[in-house]
Order: structure tokens, then C-alpha cells, then sequence
């Protein structure tokens, strides 16, 4: 067997691969900045060598998804992704002088930025592509060694992502492991240094508490109900199509879509209208046999995303279909639940489909109230103009990210870090943040030639006391 396992890996094969890779690590050093930019041009120029390879997987995995959405939702992140860490690797690499206190003056102190070791990746199965290679190539930035698991929902892109990671690096250096939940299982319990899981809530727990066996250290990115919170009588048409482009980008299979919406009650049917008339903007050929619209993962999801339409529908919500679905394809066209309440199935959990809940209030603090009622959100949305009431909403909720008067493209935005909070996870992986999130802050003191450490030595006397009293006053 290659280093490189195959599904079904087996533990035994797992661990073999993480010792050599720890060998490796302890062997070889760190890699210098040269070494890792020359890594991320292999991985960026590789990547764009099996450009239609991926995008045909990638439309091969969902049953349908645009190429052209696929390549502008996951090739170009990506790949912006990896050209800003070789822009920015050479300035987080450098040690960074720290202050001495006045007593040990003729000391130096600095940090420097070691990397962990051998991380594990594990990939969520929405975007399959960019959300294994964006922590892979942040891995590398950092001077760590991987495993990365990608989704076994997705095995036809796992399978170019294997190509493209055996074409370039060796398997003591990146090494992909296939197979599925139980390999996942048994990967998540390997004793790496730091594990970085993108997935469900329910999973990150069973993962962190499989790391914490071990003590390894977590990045968590989860997910969760990410709300959109509309001032009153703020203009619809824009805004309709800002959230409805959110929504129903990869048909909502995405972490940081618009989970509900929250909206003043005299607006919500002005609202309802105007995303109508957005979903139908954005897909004018309607949506079953659509070339644009992304199919529902597979049946599990499917029949996942009727069962909260029909419990809504059940418990009263005004329940609009807006357009034709094909449930032999998994085509799920976009739902409204208007008046939908708290009780509902589709408020109590993620929805991962294009299914918008609208809740109504009367005054913005009943939305930043609702909001705060529940686990903290991967992502928070606001439209508004009002000053006042966007930093009243800044200021007293808290999520992981926050776009204002649009949705999804905080996460676009390569300086700034993206990671949830509470139950929507645990650290952050973009930006310098991601780089800091996998390495180590070693500190480093060099002691000079004299400080006053050497008057507080036994045998202690009267100026022991003169010191101590001086430096306690």
C-alpha cells in the first residue's frame, strides 16, 4: 500500500503515516520561506492544471452544479487564497522583537514563529474543493506537516484532490486519506498537534472530544443560524437581492448563508415580494433543469430539507414555493416560510438548503434579543443605514463574522480572519490570523551580560531587601 491510503484506510495505516510524517518533521526542521512559497506555486499551479478535472467532479459529486459557480465560488477563493499567502509568508515569518523589562535592560527578548507539527484536516463535503486546499495551503504557510481527510459524500473531487496533492508533494509531507464516518473517527483520535475540522456542530463535538483525548489543540469552523437582522422600512430591492444571492448560492448549502431573516412586521410582505422577484432575477430559467441552480447533495438532504418545509407547513406558516422542484435530481427550488415562530423545525436547526425562514418584530431590540437566545452564529448579517442601530446591533451580539448590507463576502475578504464562537466554533484560519492559529509563539530570552536577577541570587542580604522592597513598591 502507498502512503497515500485509499478508502478504506484502516487506523493501523493511519498512525503509520502520522509517525513518518512526525519523523520527517523532526529530521528535516522547519522549512524557510523559500521552501514553503515554492510549495504554494506547486499547489496553486497544479490546482490550475486540473482546473475542468475539478469542476466536472465537482458537477459530477452534486448531480448538477454550475462550472461557472463552481469556479467563483471555490477555484477563485482558492486560489486568491494561496497567492496572498505567498504576498504575505515572508513578513509573519520574521521574529518579532518584544520588550525587556527596565531591570533586565541588557537582555533581548523576541518571538518567533515555529510551526506545530503534523496537523490534521478534515473537509466538510459543501465545498469540498476550497475547504480542504484553504487549510492545507495555510498549513504549509505555516511549516506543517498534513493528513488531510476529505469528504466521503464528495468522492469524486476527494479523488482529484488526491491526484493533485501525489503529483506534488511526498507522502511524509501531505499525505490524503479517503474512507468513511469510522476512518473519520479514527483519524480525528490520532494524536496530532493541532487539528483543524470544518463540518456540522453535532460532528466538531465528537471531534473536539476525540482531540481532547489527546490534547491536541482544535480549529473548529462550524456553522449554525445565521441571522439577517433588516432595519425598518429600509429599501427592499437591493437588499432582496443580496440576500437572495446568499441564500441561494450553492442552493444554501453553504455554513454562512442567511439562516432566517428577521424583518419589522409591517414589512414582511413588501420583503417576501421583493425576493421573489430576486430568486427570479438571479435564475430567470427557473430552477428545475436550471444551468445555474446547484442540486441538493443527495436524497438524505433532500428529504431532510421537506420534512422542515412540511413540519412548517403543519404548524401554520405561510409556506411559498417559488418554483418547480425535481426530486429525482434533488432540485429543490427556493421556499419562504413567512410568520415563522420559534417552535418550528426550521428555526431549531440549520437548514443547509434554500429554505428561508421570515420572522417579524416591532422594535430592532426583540431581533438583537431573539438573536442573543440562541448559540452564537458563524455569521451575522445587517441592512441598514442608521449609524446608531448598526453599532447598537455590533455592540450587543455577538457571531463570528459580519457582513453589513450584504451577505457572504466577509468571507472573500483575505485580511480578515473567519472562524464562529460558542457553538459556532473555535479559532480562525484566514488571513495572518491563520497563519498564528498554526504555529507556535516561541519566546525567546537572551540574557545579557548583567541585570538585576544577579543582585536577587542567594546568599541574600540588606540589598536583596533594598531591591525587593524597590520593585514591590
Amino acid at each position: 500500500m502507498s502512503d497515500t491510503v485509499s478508502t478504506p484506510a484502516q487506523p493501523s495505516d493511519l498512525s503509520r503515516i502520522l509517525d513518518r510524517q512526525r519523523a520527517a518533521f523532526l529530521n528535516d526542521g522547519p522549512p524557510g520561506l523559500e521552501q514553503r512559497r515554492a510549495d504554494l506555486r506547486r499547489l496553486k499551479a497544479e490546482i490550475l492544471k486540473h482546473k475542468i478535472e475539478i469542476l466536472q467532479a465537482l458537477n459530477t459529486d452534486f448531480g448538477h452544479r454550475s462550472v461557472r459557480e463552481s469556479a467563483i465560488v471555490e477555484l477563485i477563493p482558492l486560489l486568491h487564497s494561496i497567492t496572498y499567502l505567498i504576498r504575505n509568508l515572508r513578513h509573519w515569518m520574521k521574529p518579532e522583537r518584544r520588550h525587556v523589562a527596565p531591570y533586565f535592560q541588557c537582555g533581548r527578548a523576541w518571538v518567533i514563529r515555529q510551526p506545530l507539527g503534523v496537523l490534521g484536516i478534515i473537509a466538510p463535503w459543501n465545498y469540498p474543493l476550497s475547504l480542504a486546499l484553504v487549510p492545507l495551503a495555510t498549513a504549509l504557510a505555516a511549516g506543517n506537516r498534513v493528513m488531510l481527510k476529505p469528504s466521503e459524500l464528495t468522492p469524486t473531487t476527494s479523488a482529484v484532490i488526491e491526484k493533485i496533492i501525489q503529483a506534488i508533494f511526498p507522502p511524509d509531507q501531505v499525505s490524503v486519506v479517503t474512507g468513511d464516518a469510522e476512518v473519520g473517527a479514527a483519524f480525528s483520535a490520532l494524536p496530532f498537534d493541532h487539528i483543524l475540522f470544518t463540518g456540522s456542530t453535532a460532528v466538531g463535538k465528537k471531534v473536539a472530544a476525540a482531540a481532547a483525548r489527546n490534547l491536541t489543540p482544535v480549529t473548529l469552523e462550524l456553522g449554525g443560524k445565521s441571522p439577517v437582522i433588516i432595519e425598518p422600512a429600509f429599501s427592499m430591492k437591493d437588499m432582496a437581492e443580496r440576500v437572495a444571492y446568499g441564500k441561494l448560492t450553492n442552493a444554501g448549502q453553504t455554513c454562512i448563508a442567511p439562516d432566517y431573516v428577521l424583518v419589522h412586521k409591517a414589512d414582511q410582505d413588501a420583503f417576501a415580494a421583493a425576493f421573489q422577484a430576486a430568486a427570479k432575477k438571479l435564475y430567470p430559467h427557473g430552477y428545475a433543469g436550471s444551468p445555474d441552480y446547484t442540486a441538493i447533495l443527495n436524497q438524505h438532504h433532500y428529504e431532510r430539507l421537506n420534512r422542515l418545509i412540511q413540519d412548517a407547513t403543519t404548524l401554520k406558516a405561510r409556506v411559498i414555493r417559488l418554483g418547480d422542484d425535481s426530486p429525482a435530481d434533488h432540485l429543490l427550488a427556493p421556499v419562504l416560510v413567512l410568520d415563522a415562530t420559534p417552535e418550528m423545525a426550521v428555526m431549531q436547526e440549520e437548514i443547509f438548503g434554500p429554505v428561508l425562514p421570515v420572522l417579524t418584530y416591532w422594535h430592532p431590540d426583540e431581533a438583537i434579543a431573539f438573536i442573543n437566545e440562541r448559540p452564537r452564529p458563524l455569521a451575522l448579517y445587517y441592512f441598514g443605514k442608521k449609524r446608531h442601530e448598526l453599532n447598537r446591533v455590533l455592540k450587543y451580539t455577538v457571531s463570528g463574522n459580519v457582513t453589513v448590507n450584504g451577505t457572504l463576502l466577509h468571507y472573500a475578504q483575505e485580511d480578515l480572519p473567519f472562524g464562529g464562537v460558542g457553538e459556532s466554533g473555535i479559532g480562525a484560519y484566514h488571513g495572518k490570523e491563520g497563519f498564528m492559529a498554526l504555529t507556535h509563539p516561541r519566546g525567546i530570552y537572551k540574557q545579557g551580560r548583567f541585570n538585576a536577577a544577579t543582585l536577587l541570587q542567594p546568599p541574600f542580604g540588606k540589598l536583596t531587601d533594598i531591591i525587593t522592597n524597590f520593585m514591590t513598591r
